[in-house]
């Protein structure tokens, strides 16, 4: 491995097969399907990927790990290197004729969550997406209401998606260690939204703003959106803090306030 990790860019490459075996177990890639890598690095996922017989499409923003994946994979008409970052990278220009994208990647954890909120834009053109991502992460991803883990992430994403965490993944599995474990998460869009919400950019300013002070009591985070006794008329209780509340009861909170500016 010639190739210097780069600090800068969240590099910590997968070199355990094992570990690349049970992430395609689980994938199960299949003859013609579309698939985007992000950050395929060194290629630890690429390899087994295009050996799958699927059409793939890789997003690196490292010059020189481009450089190498062009001269790797020059003879190969299956896959396409794009030269860019994830996070202004447009996924929906990759579907074609109304296709789904499944996307796989080993996520840089300096911007795995901004590259998530990123992904939930494009969700319609997405069948499932697999990633590795730091454990604590993950842990926040699949919370549910009521734990210490759960907050925006947790709510946001399980909008979009099915959250599905796979199994964990040591430090050594990677070049260089990094500081903490890893784990494997499938996120599968839903089909429907699982609860109706009516303006979806006031609902994720009402739970960005509800999870901005974990602390304090709905009736005070939100106490410029709505009152104690408007919470009470929808069944919620003021006096509990954000973790306690549902995606359900957060959608509640949402379209009683879509409502009200309606009138």
């Amino acid at each position: 491995m010639n190739h210097q990790a780069r600090k800068r860019f969240g590099q910590n490459f997968l070199h355990d097969h094992s570990i690349i075996n049970d992430i395609l177990s689980y994938a199960h890639p299949q003859p013609g399907e579309h698939w985007v890598e992000i950050g395929p690095g060194l290629g630890a996922l690429t390899n087994p990927l295009l050996a799958s017989g699927v059409d793939l499409d890789v997003i690196e923003l490292d010059r020189d790990l481009v450089a190498r994946l062009q001269k790797q994979f020059a003879t190969n008409p299956k896959i396409a290197i794009h030269s860019a970052d994830a996070l202004q990278f447009e996924f929906s220009s990759l579907a074609k004729n109304a296709e789904k994208l499944r996307i796989i990647g080993n996520l840089p954890y300096n911007i795995s969550t901004p590259l998530l909120f990123h992904l939930l834009e494009t969700t319609c053109c997405i069948e499932d997406m697999i990633f590795m991502l730091q454990k604590e992460v993950v842990n926040r991803i699949c919370a549910q209401a009521g734990s210490k883990q759960y907050g925006r992430l947790s709510v946001m994403i399980q909008y979009y998606c099915d959250a599905e965490w796979l199994f964990d993944v040591p430090p050594e599995s990677f070049h260089p260690a990094p500081q903490v474990m890893s784990a494997i998460v499938r996120l599968t869009p839903h089909a429907a939204p699982p609860v109706p919400i009516a303006d979806l950019s006031a609902f994720g300013t009402l739970v960005t703003q509800a999870f901005s002070q974990r602390r304090k009591t709905l009736r005070n985070s939100l106490r410029n959106f709505i009152s104690a006794d408007e919470l009470s008329a929808l069944g919620i209780d003021g006096e509990l803090r954000a973790e306690a509340i549902t995606l359900a009861e957060f959608a509640k909170i949402a379209n009683a306030l879509a409502s009200k500016t309606e009138h």
